[in-house]
């Protein structure tokens, strides 16, 4: 990654705002601040840019579905590209003081793989003996493609395997590299830090984890991306019907999750018209409590999908295995609450967004507060990227659920914040 080199005017001071998150509202601030002239740091704690969203897939049928997946690797692009903007990788923040600016110390894990070096032609990912030990990102722009995951890889269990780094031909990757940390100073701080997935293990009456054919619908994200087909896990092959139950994790009270996600209702439909236009002969139905008019043209949207998906207003209770790998649901019809068990081949559970496992330690860190859910709460009703602390902005999925273009609006508009609280005019170039 690059270090900022522009500039500053000489009758200005530098300005720099530390951005906590590499999803798409970090990037989005970063990429805004750095048209301002602004200095960003970027601290991201995963491997890769992008955050969730780098790993959702084009659903166009035979027009664009405005999912804003393309937008995501393009601003990866764009913000690798920016010279103001450093990006840390495998970095958390560590300390955070507070005096005229905000003094931070990042605590930084080893890479092993230099993204200098590497061409990306995946050999360590091909021969590698142990499953899940090098992992694949999504966007070839973002540095390397490729990322050593500690937990699965033999040299770091038992030192008995170091393949990777013996066949790597550019000699990219060190093993033996160590833990590193950086510190600075910001004049701002975006919390950007984003969302956790809902763990559907938790609705054990759906049988995650134990039934092979039933999958999250951001694991059947990154099978359309990566395979450009839906297959059965089971035995790879093109399931012919697919149930959808939304608000899996989502406006559960008994798990004390009564917020809507706002982006399940979308995602579900979108993938469904996309599988049904890639194959017509898939019967694709969605089960639900109610549809969430989130977005334009909602409704619109909702009426066309009607003409090729079946939506059924009922919420299944346990799903059982059936004969040839197939699932039984078991539902009530809406009209006279008669039971029906209906066999499919694959089941799509749509999960919920969480607040982030960090979300309690940074706002202890940073002396903000969460809301009931445990999201950063926002002190403005009319401006939600403000918490309680001057200096600090919120931006994206760390303030609450939403989909990537109101995730990417937010952020753009917490840069504005930023930069007029640093005296810099917010009128992006």
């Amino acid at each position: 990654m690059k270090q900022g080199s522009k500039e500053n005017s000489p009758n200005q001071s530098p300005k720099e705002v530390l951005v906590i998150g590499g999803g798409i509202a970090g990037l989005t601030s970063a990429w805004e601040l750095a048209r301002l002239d602004i200095d960003v740091q970027i601290v991201e704690k995963s491997p890769f840019l992008g955050g969730h969203a780098i790993e959702f897939c084009c659903k166009a049928t035979d027009e664009c579905q405005k999912c804003g997946a393309c937008l995501v690797g393009k601003r990866v692009l764009e913000v690798i590209q920016e010279p103001r903007i450093t990006v840390h990788l495998r970095s958390e923040l560590k300390s955070v003081t507070r005096n005229s600016a905000y003094g931070y110390v990042l605590s930084q894990r080893p890479l092993y793989i230099n993204p200098n070096k590497c061409t990306n032609c995946g050999l360590c990912f091909d021969k590698c003996p142990a499953a899940g030990a090098i992992v694949r990102g999504y966007a070839k722009t973002d540095g390397s493609l490729f990322a050593i995951d500690e937990a699965h890889c033999l040299y770091f269990k038992d030192g008995s395997c170091r393949l990777c780094q013996d066949e790597c031909p550019e000699k990219a990757i060190d093993l033996d590299q160590g833990t590193g940390q950086v510190s600075g100073e910001a004049d701002a701080i975006i919390v950007a830090s984003g969302f956790q997935v809902f763990d559907a293990k938790a609705r054990p009456r759906y049988g995650y984890g134990i039934n092979r054919n039933v999958m999250t619908a951001l694991e059947l994200e990154r099978m359309l991306r990566d395979k450009a087909e839906v297959l059965r896990p089971s035995d790879n092959k093109a399931p012919k019907t697919i149930a959808f139950i939304q608000c899996v994790g989502s406006r559960d009270h008994q798990l004390h999750h009564g917020f809507c996600s706002q982006v399940c209702c979308g995602y579900a439909m979108r993938m469904a018209e996309a599988i049904s236009h890639r194959d017509p002969e898939v019967k694709v139905s969605i089960f639900y409590m109610d549809m969430q008019n989130c977005g334009k043209n909602f409704s619109a949207f909702y009426e066309r999908c009607k003409e090729h998906v079946r939506f059924v207003r009922f919420m299944p209770g346990d799903i059982f295995q059936g004969e040839g790998d197939q699932l039984i649901l078991c539902y009530a019809t809406e009209k006279d609450g008669r039971p029906v068990r209906e066999p499919f081949d694959l089941v799509v559970l749509s999960v919920g967004i969480m607040p982030g496992a960090s979300n309690v330690g940074l706002a202890d860190m940073l002396q903000l507060d969460l809301d009931e859910h445990g999201f950063f709460a926002f002190t403005d009703p009319m401006d939600k990227t403000t918490p309680k602390q001057n200096g600090i902005f919120l931006a994206g999925t760390a303030q609450g659920p939403k989909d990537i273009a109101d995730s990417m609006g937010q952020a753009g508009q917490a840069a504005q914040r930023a930069a007029q609280y640093l005296g810099v005019m917010a009128c992006l170039k």
